[in-house]
Parts: C-alpha cells; structure tokens; sequence
C-alpha cells in the first residue's frame, strides 16, 4: 500500500471512529498536502471555517500560513498541513486534554505514514504533545532531535495575527526552516 492510500484508509478509520471526542458535533478535518512531505506542520484543532470546508488552516491564520510559506518558496502542495485535533471544538475553545490523548494516535500514525523529515508546530498544544515541558514563549524556533525528526515549534498563526512581536517572531522563525531542513536531511 503506497502512502496515499494508507492516509486515506487512516481518514476512513477516523470517520467510522464513533468513540472519537466531537464526533457528530464537527467535521472531520483530516489533514492536506503531499505525502511525500519533507515538512509536517501540525496545529491544535479546526476553526469555524476549516469544519465548514473540512480542510486545515483555510482561514485567516491559514492565509497567513500560505504567506509564510511562499517567503521560505515552499508552497502548500509540497507540504503536510494537519492539526493534533481534527474537529472544531465547540465556540472554538483550547482543545481537551482528553480530546488531545484520543485522537494522537491517529496523528502518530499520520506522521508514520508521512515519514516527514521535519515536524513544524503551530501553537503550544501541538508542541507540548512533543515536547510536554516546553512553553512557546521561551521555546518557539528551536529546533530538537525527537527520532528520526527535526521538531520546531513555532507561534500559531492565529496568535501572530493579534501580536505584531508574534508575527516577527513567526516571520523569523519560519525564514530558518529551509536551514533547519537541510541540516535535519544531512544527519
């Protein structure tokens, strides 16, 4: 089975999967991009408009995302783009660490799958699924060894669009992953 096939057989599961946290109140947003993908970007959970067109980060902080994208020439298609939560909590809340604990093994098989090279999170919930000591003020940027992946957690673009020093700091960061990338394929 090549890797389209066992991520769409992994979305099937996830749909059949009635026990998963939010089912029946949001759509699945199972992740887009190429499965062949060096980069993994994973955020916390759907907004209002990812649940209505059921696809990861297509509204403004998915504008931003693609922008940040183009500044380092890597355009959506050659990434992976997902969240650790992938239905809309409701009014759009934090996700549950219970909702969190239930759908991370899906995402653990997402990332086997992908076999990405490196794993970029959006956002301190995605991060601390990795890295569970880490705070994103102190840690965004830095980028550490976790198997056989470089892991860089970076501000969620949500949390960019309401703080000029996070959308530096996010600019900054992301202009260091073609570097990151590169030396996390030479090691």
């Amino acid at each position: 089975m090549d890797k389209k096939e066992a991520l769409e057989k992994l979305k099937n599961e996830m749909e059949a999967d009635i026990d998963l946290p939010l089912y029946g109140s949001a759509n699945l947003v199972f992740g887009e991009g190429s499965e062949d993908a060096e980069i993994l970007f994973i955020g916390e959970a759907p907004g209002r408009r990812e649940d209505e067109l059921r696809r990861p980060f297509v509204g403004q902080s998915g504008k931003l995302l693609d922008k940040m994208l183009a500044k380092i020439h890597m355009p959506r298609e050659r990434v992976y783009i997902t969240n650790i939560v992938k239905r809309r909590p409701p009014q759009n809340r934090d996700p549950f660490s219970e909702e969190i604990q239930a759908y991370t093994p899906y995402l653990q098989r997402q990332i086997d799958i992908i076999k990405p090279a490196m794993i970029a999170t959006l956002g301190r919930f995605s991060m601390n699924y990795f890295l569970p000591d880490a705070k994103i003020s102190r840690d965004h940027g830095t980028a550490t060894r976790i198997n056989a992946h470089i892991l860089v957690p970076l501000y969620h673009p949500a949390a960019a669009l309401r703080s000029r020093k996070m959308f530096q700091e996010l600019e900054k960061n992301f202009l260091e992953l073609p570097k990151l990338l590169k030396d996390a394929k030479t090691v």
